[in-house]
């Protein structure tokens, strides 16, 4: 995995139930646990914009649902800041379904991505509409 050019403050804890952002049938997430977070003892675990995070679907299709997935982190409300100075933040926290090997489980991704994740997954960025 590659390094994010942006300090990203991670907003999203475990228990967190964010958007699914793309077309594979499931609507809402739950967040279970992070990929390659050592905390402190008795500490939630918390993920950021480019993260790789392991949810549960609890909202979406029959055969989706109930079904462990892992995701990457696309859009989080909470403001991160730039390089360039400038804080990014968005409307709503949202994830998309990724495979084993990391490429995108579905073929298109509704609403805009954050170009931290898509500098992390370039496949990502490539049936994105659009990239802040």
């Amino acid at each position: 995995m590659k390094a994010v050019s942006a300090r990203v403050t991670r907003g999203i804890h475990a228990g967190s139930i964010i958007n699914c952002a793309d077309n594979t049938g499931a609507k809402k997430l739950k967040v279970i646990s992070v990929m390659g977070y050592k905390g402190r003892r008795r500490r939630m675990d918390s993920a950021g914009v480019g993260d790789v995070v392991v949810c549960s679907v609890v909202e979406g299709d029959v055969k989706m649902r109930k079904q462990v997935v892992k995701a990457v982190i696309v859009r989080q409300r909470k403001e991160y800041r730039r390089l360039s100075g400038i804080r990014v933040k968005f409307e709503d926290n949202a994830a998309v379904i990724i495979d084993d090997t990391g490429k995108p489980k579905g073929t298109q991704v509704k609403g805009p991505v954050a170009k931290e994740a898509v500098e992390r997954f370039s496949s990502i960025g490539k049936i994105a509409s659009i990239v802040i």
